[in-house]
């Protein structure tokens, strides 16, 4: 990039809100940044620890957020994530710390990061350096003194080449060496030609591929195809240098075992077993070369030789490795050659350990970045059931061949949730398998489960092949409590690594999180449902001459209980000595500032106190100068409420009804006439709990055969679609006027119809009407 473009885009800058998305938008602006700046070898790191960033951002800040982006004058990356909480400090996390591992990724990724504050925000910093910087760092070369010691030595040189490539290689000699032809009069060790730790992978079995590229699993193997040519050329040299039939590169595992890196001149069917460090010599582990002639030696009997060479590859005091010269007959080696294998080890070594953090760099890189899309995954579900079911598929095929995940109930009992298998012919007979097991993996850590062999014979019969499977169980533990165990798979002879060990842990803390945040949202939504259903009228009586249909629609995905609701019931009218009493109806429609508990309780105040107050015969005025009371003595609790409240009489001769209402700050009712002319039907008075000493008063309406009134709450009216509101402009009473010669139930469903398809986004706020039509 020119000096002058690198001046005029040296700082951009975007604003996400505080939503699960914007960790991903934020993600893909860092991305096209870079981009734009001819930087892209940058941007993975980038990205993933601005996602880090975000995450924390809209998790615990709860604000807003910027991002910025910024070239320095010495060409570095400079992102800067900032948020509107200051007081909300930034600390690394404890070791057991189930959330809050983003900064120690940060602190990994970053030359160097930091914190500043001011009065109103937070950022968070993190400096990358330039690529072009980065990569004109050169590795370490074989040194020529060396070189030329050990005649030519081409392929460790060639090591360095490939250090930081990723992906699978062939398993064919290098381009441009011939096969070496075997001198005549010896009898070879096996098939001449090269082979590498591939060729052992390829027995694995299926699923082995899926966790190629996870950090720690064949922690000393090179997976980089242009690192394992080199490597496969070093030992074919040492094989020509030392004048040996075979030569072989042996690498060690985290658990100590000894894994066949790459091979010049052995048979193809020779397998290492369970061969580790500790059958070694003393040479090995005093880091000293040596020479064997003993066929008992383990070293050579795995490897099939009557005398072999070795000498061990260590970085920084760990023994990383063996490379070995081998020979058909006995004796072939001195201590010299020892001697002069141990100078080729000591380079050896040092191009084998860049190789091994250059991949195991590349793998952590990769191991990130599941873990950030997984938790963004996790992150974007409230729902249970769909949660489990994504951990499940999350983990399958990558980490293993099935997946079962369990919950434990408020009693303590398991319960088999979800079962998942990478064929899903076998995903019946898996949980079959899983539900016949003498007890549940309820277990404190992770470790192997043996639960499968407790199952019934003919059952485990079913099952075929799964039910020998490897099972590894891992407890979800979320808030001090344990809400499940995720259990996974392998088939028999396929061993788990133990990167996709470290992996599934870290996967399984944050799928308890979310899980559990899953089932506190479920558990919120049933008690809100329950409330709010509490808070509704159980039926509509039947009014004679009269049609009556109801909506309620509450805001949101059912978290909250909301603020409108509605009412219609049977009351005893005043009787007289000489006659009875005639039958009265009464009807209500409010809305409680807010929702929310608080909202809910207002809510059941006014409904239930309009309910008893009738009972006890007072009017419509009285009943609302009552409940204006009631609300007001509730102090800070009480909230602002807005009603509309009436009551019903039949008409002589059955020609409509007489309504007496009272709107206390409430959107006015509208009178539909069967010509279609649209009126108000009330004049407005003082909402209740705000003023004492209200003396509200009724306005009477003669609802007559084929005419419709229609009462609203504020989520009609106030609809929105941009800046426009469905009320504006008198839309409401154009609606209703569309309305003429329909029942009331197809009033109600066009008005609902109406609110709904008037804004592209649903509505933030509860919708509630009553329709009542003379009939």
């Amino acid at each position: 990039m020119s000096e002058g473009r690198l001046l005029e885009r040296q700082t951009v800058s975007a604003t996400f809100p505080s939503a699960a998305t914007s960790v991903a938008d934020a993600r893909q602006f860092v991305r096209r940044v870079l981009a734009d700046w001819d930087m892209e070898e940058a941007a993975d790191d980038a990205v993933l620890a601005t996602s880090e960033l975000a995450t924390n951002a809209v998790t615990y800040a709860g604000t807003s957020f910027e991002v910025a982006c910024r070239l320095t004058d010495d060409g570095d990356i400079l992102v800067e994530v900032r948020d509107l909480h200051p007081t909300r400090s930034i600390a690394m996390p404890g070791m057991n710390a189930s959330s809050g591992r983003g900064l120690p990724s940060i602190a990994r990724l970053a030359a160097s990061w930091g914190v500043t504050y001011d009065r109103r925000t937070k950022g968070v910093w993190f400096r990358i350096p330039s690529p072009t910087a980065t990569n004109g760092a050169g590795s370490a070369r074989v040194s020529s003194e060396t070189a030329t010691g050990t005649a030519g030595l081409t392929g460790l040189g060639a090591i360095r080449s490939g250090l930081a490539v990723a992906g699978e290689g062939s398993a064919e000699a290098p381009a441009g060496r011939e096969p070496r032809p075997e001198p005549a009069g010896r009898v070879p060790l096996g098939r001449g030609g090269v082979r590498s730790d591939r060729d052992a992978r390829g027995r694995r079995g299926a699923g082995a591929e899926d966790v190629s590229d996870l950090p720690g699993q064949g922690d000393r193997m090179l997976r980089s195809p242009a690192a394992r040519e080199s490597l496969e050329s070093a030992v074919t040299t040492v094989r020509d240098v030392l004048d040996a039939d075979a030569a072989a590169v042996l690498l060690t595992e985290r658990d100590g075992r000894l894994v066949l890196g790459a091979s010049a001149g052995l048979p193809a069917d020779v397998t290492l077993g369970e061969l580790s460090v500790v059958n070694l010599g003393p040479d090995a582990r005093a880091g000293s070369p040596w020479v064997s002639s003993d066929t008992s030696d383990p070293l050579a009997a795995a490897l099939r030789a009557r005398s072999l060479a070795a000498a061990p590859l260590e970085a920084q005091g760990r023994l990383t490795g063996v490379v070995v010269a081998l020979s058909s007959s006995p004796g072939r080696f001195e201590e010299a050659t020892a001697t002069r294998l141990g100078r080729i080890a000591d380079e050896m070594s040092l191009s084998l350990e860049k190789a091994r953090v250059g991949e195991l760099e590349r793998s952590w890189r990769g191991w990130l970045s599941f873990v950030a899309e997984a938790s963004d995954l996790l992150a974007g579900t409230l729902d249970q059931e769909r949660t489990m079911a994504l951990v499940a598929q999350l983990v399958v095929p990558r980490l293993s061949t099935w997946c079962a995940v369990y919950t434990v109930a408020d009693s303590g009992a398991a319960r088999l949730a979800y079962v998942w298998h990478a064929d899903e012919n076998r995903a019946d007979a898996l949980r079959e398998l899983l539900e016949h097991t003498d007890s549940a993996p309820l277990m404190d850590s992770p470790g192997p489960w043996h639960g499968l062999a407790t199952a019934p014979q003919d059952v485990r019969a079913a099952a075929g092949s799964t039910a020998a499977d490897h099972a590894y169980a891992f407890p979800l533990n979320a808030r001090g409590r344990r809400i499940g165990t995720i259990v996974i798979g392998r088939p028999p002879g396929d061993r788990f690594p133990r990167s996709a060990i470290e992996l599934a842990e870290e996967l399984s803390r944050r799928a308890a999180l979310a899980v559990d945040n899953a089932r506190l949202y479920s558990e919120q939504t049933t008690m809100s449902s329950a409330l709010q259903r509490s808070l509704l009228p159980p039926a509509i009586p039947d009014i004679p001459g009269l049609e009556v249909a109801v909506v309620y629609e509450p805001a949101g995905e059912g978290s909250e209980v909301g603020g409108d609701f509605y009412d219609v019931f049977e009351t005893a009218g005043v009787g007289t000595p000489t006659a009875a009493p005639s039958p009265r109806w009464r009807f209500a429609i409010g809305d409680v500032c807010g929702t929310g508990p608080q909202a809910a309780a207002v809510t059941g105040l006014a409904r239930h106190a309009l309910r008893i107050l009738a009972a006890e015969n007072m009017s419509v005025p009285d009943v609302l100068g009552r409940l204006n009371r009631l609300i007001l003595a509730e102090g800070e609790r009480g909230r602002l409420l807005t009603l509309l409240h009436g009551e019903i009489a039949p008409r002589p001769r059955r020609d409509g009804v007489s309504i007496k209402l009272t709107s206390a700050g409430h959107p006015p009712p509208l009178i539909l006439d069967p010509d279609g002319r649209v009126t108000e039907a009330s004049s407005p008075q003082p909402l209740l709990g705000v003023f004492d000493g209200v003396d509200f008063r009724t306005e009477t309406v003669q609802l007559k055969r084929g005419q419709v009134l229609l009462c609203v709450t504020d989520g009609v009216t106030e609809r929105r679609s941009g800046t426009r509101l469905l009320g504006d402009g008198h839309g409401l009473e154009r609606l209703l006027a569309g309305c003429t010669g329909l029942s009331a139930g197809a009033v109600a469903a066009r008005i609902q119809r109406a609110v709904r398809d008037f804004g592209p986004e649903p509505s933030g706020d509860d919708v509630a009407l009553i329709v009542l039509r003379a009939s």
